[in-house]
């Protein structure tokens, strides 16, 4: 995952444009992708898909050479500039420039994507030492009709209910936010194709705010399937594990992802919805109400080097982006293994021991997880309870839990209750 940020973090990418169209491809070597082009103009609601931007060069000179340099950072240049080829004085050229005083040495990544205008950003400390004169002002980019790009994975499994992973594609080198979202929703489709899956899984890599828009304006019967979403971003950081609720609060994703960092056995955050952040406040919209949340490890806005320059490779670990696919993969377990089953043999405990479910002597200690799951499940399993709901109820780890129901069901004292949905 590492490697395949390192790869994307060079290209320019905003929220139309070819640096979203290379990533795409590249995401498209590891998991095969189906990409679709939106042309400008289309409606998607309140809003519609703006004209499409490319840069090819941008600078700031003077005397001794480029002092802005867009060839040297993509943050360089404000997102969405329109073209510019002039000279002019310092004072007249500074309503233009954007640091950062708090960061002094880092380069903000600042965005004009639906109102005409240019801007070049640079560290604080570069900002003061400019001298007065005259300087060379250079924006080689083009706004005009073209496409919005996005692109989807469905991996179909033996249901058609829908679990959706979401992503956002728009940013530039920043490789916390969100090339760490990319890379991991990618490697998760990779590991998914490769597994039997009860559920369905969607993926889509979109660009933030109005992809996700355009993609819900032309999927409103696809969304009727999605039973549970994330939206994965910053999940590369040093930083604790931290979940965002749906809107809804206690959808069953909520809760699986709850009880995966509960027994995760390292610190963790579960927020409340909020609808400020990512792409997971479209989905929670109310006109679609889905069961979606936002994965991560330091919230936007939360670490030091958040929408800067300072956003690097440096920032984002091996190890902190396996240990996120783990929890994500178990999260998986959950959802994928979460039903309902009836006990067989209600009417008191069966005697697990002559099954070879049960220790042979007693009198001792009482039994491990395992056997205190095995008498959970059956208590349980009136056909209401899901093993999710046992597992909470019982504050046991979801795979000891599924482990006693599947040995339960192997000695037919379990069956699923209404196909275990």
């Amino acid at each position: 995952m590492h490697d395949l940020i390192a790869r994307l973090y060079p290209i320019c990418r905003s929220i139309t444009g070819n640096g979203v169209r290379e990533t795409l491809a590249i995401v498209g070597e590891h998991v095969p992708l189906e990409t679709v082009e939106v042309p400008t103009g289309t409606k998607a609601f309140d809003w519609e898909v703006p004209r499409e931007w490319n840069i090819r060069d941008a600078y700031v000179s003077d005397a001794s050479g480029r002092v802005i340099d867009f060839r040297r950072s993509n943050l360089s240049v404000v997102g969405y500039s329109v073209p510019v080829r002039a000279r002019m004085t310092l004072g007249e050229l500074r309503p233009h420039l954007h640091s950062s005083p708090e960061q002094p040495s880092a380069i903000p990544y600042r965005t004009s994507y639906f109102s005409e205008s240019w801007g070049f950003c640079l560290p604080d400390v570069e900002l003061v030492a400019l001298d007065e004169g005259e300087y060379e002002v250079c924006i080689e980019s083009t706004l005009e009709p073209g496409h919005l790009t996005y692109a989807e994975l469905l991996l179909e499994g033996e249901t058609a209910d829908e679990v959706l992973v979401s992503t956002h594609v728009c940013h530039p080198s920043l490789a916390n936010d969100n090339l760490s979202g990319i890379a991991m929703a990618t490697f998760l489709a990779r590991e998914l194709s490769t597994r039997r899956r009860r559920l369905s899984y969607r993926f889509v890599f979109a660009p933030g705010l109005i992809g996700s828009i355009v993609w819900l304006s032309r999927n409103e019967d696809t969304v009727a399937r999605v039973r549970h979403g994330l939206v994965l971003a910053c999940v590369g950081d040093a930083g604790r594990t931290t979940y965002k609720r749906s809107r809804r609060g206690d959808a069953v994703v909520d809760r699986a992802v709850a009880h995966v960092l509960r027994h995760s056995g390292q610190d963790y955050e579960c927020r409340d919805f909020t609808p400020f952040g990512y792409d997971e406040r479209q989905y929670n919209s109310p006109g679609f109400d889905l069961p979606v949340g936002l994965f991560m490890r330091t919230p936007h806005g939360e670490y030091a080097e958040y929408h800067t320059s300072a956003d690097n490779l440096t920032v984002v670990r091996p190890e902190a982006l396996a240990d996120s696919l783990g929890k994500l993969l178990a999260v998986v377990d959950v959802l994928e293994s979460d039903r309902r089953y009836l006990n067989l043999n209600p009417k008191c405990e069966p005697q697990l021991g002559k099954r070879g479910l049960y220790r042979q002597l007693g009198g001792g200690k009482p039994g491990g997880e395992l056997e205190l799951a095995l008498l959970w499940v059956l208590n349980l399993s009136d056909g209401h309870h899901s093993l999710l709901d046992i597992a909470e109820r019982a504050d046991l780890n979801f795979a000891v839990v599924r482990e006693a129901a599947d040995a339960l069901e192997r000695v037919e004292l379990l069956a699923p209750a209404n196909g275990g949905g």
